[in-house]
């Protein structure tokens, strides 16, 4: 049934007001439905679709304004509700022009502030602002609860309806009203929307011999460009790596699975995916696990999501790196976007991911080994205790260990 496959990790979600990047976690794409249907399963207890058809015809036969009366919106309104029945936040029904502009987030052609927003216990909030972008500059932190966009309540808003009143037209301003755990009340903050840098890798030499390397996304560039800054780190001569995967909401899943490889030996299994029938699909390292062998620590925070948390959640299952910092975001379903012959789609999860050593992603995080706040004070003072703490365990991991240069051939 499936006929077009491309995979994604696709961060928390919502190629947000954003950029391309976005939470489309797991998706795979289907080819139009057209008049094929799936097998359906009979519904249970006293469930009747004729309560449906009822309700239809008895909105056609008295609703007092019939002008107002649309079939089709009729129609796409049950669907819409049948799906948001759920209660899944992945899991969304698009009408026609909807599903266009929901193809527009997945490329990125708007402007938008460059932060990936999701939902978290009913609450609309920033994921993850991006380095360099309009939203990292105007104040907004990982954690922030938006509260109202312009003069609209994000109460009970799912993220998509958040994505269409964020981003606009390039050089116009949004201003969202934010709630953060140290303030004592809701503050504004405008937004100028702008063109999207996604940054990849940045790495850099701590110490003189530790590489610290920090991981925004796992967009199509993300494999050569770690492996040219490994490449570099590893000629250098290198006792221990700092993976610093904060902030980073995801990307392609084969780019997670890519740079998975680099720390596990060849055929260790890095995720599992596992479906309603039982079935378990795993993903498997197909690399040296050339990173595998020298003093490691991996940085996540509420930030790191999706792809990140399979990548994180692998190593510490398979190496046995500690994670330093703060509990992840818990991105870990698998969604099937599924096209009909009239334009409009359902986005489905389908599937959920599952650590090597059996942990639940979705809906949980994974929890640090070493839980470091990162706070406001820090941030403002130029301070990084998560960084330092996971420098402190790599300087006492790396004892004794040479910074020999490493050549890969």
């Amino acid at each position: 049934m499936i006929e077009r496959r491309q995979q994604y990790a696709l961060a928390v979600f919502g190629a947000l007001l954003i950029a391309a990047l976005g939470f489309y976690g797991g998706m795979r794409f289907t080819a139009p439905a057209g008049s094929q249907t799936p097998d359906i399963p009979a519904l249970e207890g006293e469930t009747d679709l004729s309560l449906l058809e009822k309700t239809l015809a008895l909105i056609k036969g008295k609703y007092f304004k019939p002008e107002d009366i649309n079939d089709k919106n009729l129609l796409y309104g049950a669907v819409s509700g049948a799906v948001d029945a759920l209660g899944d936040p992945y899991s969304q029904f698009f009408a026609p022009e909807d599903a266009q502009k929901f193809e527009e987030d997945i490329t990125g052609n708007f402007g938008g502030i460059g932060a990936e927003i999701g939902i978290r216990e009913d609450e609309l909030i920033v994921v993850a602002p991006l380095k360099g972008n309009p939203a990292e500059k105007a104040g907004l932190l990982s954690g922030d609860h938006i509260m109202r966009i312009d003069e609209t309540a994000t109460n009970g808003m799912a993220v998509e309806e958040a994505v269409k009143l964020i981003r606009g037209e390039r050089g116009t301003a949004v201003s969202l009203l934010i709630d953060r755990e140290e303030w004592n009340e809701p503050r504004e903050i405008k937004v100028v929307r702008g063109d999207i840098i996604v940054p990849t890798v940045d790495w850099e030499m701590k110490d003189g011999d530790i590489t610290y390397l920090h991981l925004y996304n796992f967009n199509a560039n993300a494999p050569s460009a770690f492996y040219r800054a490994s490449f570099e780190a590893l000629l250098q001569g290198t006792r221990g790596l700092i993976l610093d995967l904060r902030g980073n909401t995801g990307g392609f899943l084969e780019v997670a699975t890519d740079i998975a490889g680099w720390f596990l030996d060849r055929g260790d299994v890095i995720v599992e995916e596992r479906f309603r029938d039982g079935d378990v699909r795993d993903f498997r390292a197909n690399g040296g696990g050339v990173w595998g062998d020298k003093p490691l620590v991996v940085l996540v925070d509420g930030g790191s999501a999706s792809a990140a948390e399979i990548l994180a959640g692998a190593i510490r299952d398979r190496v046995g790196a500690p994670l330093v910092g703060e509990q992840t975001f818990g991105k870990g379903t698998v969604q099937e976007l599924e096209e009909f012959a009239d334009g409009s789609k359902v986005k489905l999860s389908v599937a959920e991911w599952v650590t090597p050593e059996g942990h639940r992603i979705n809906g949980e995080g994974l929890a640090p080994d070493v839980v470091v706040p990162y706070t406001l004070e820090d941030r403002e003072a130029g301070r990084d205790p998560q960084l330092e703490k996971a420098l402190e365990i790599i300087r006492k991991a790396a004892e004794g260990v040479e910074a020999i240069p490493t050549y890969l051939l």
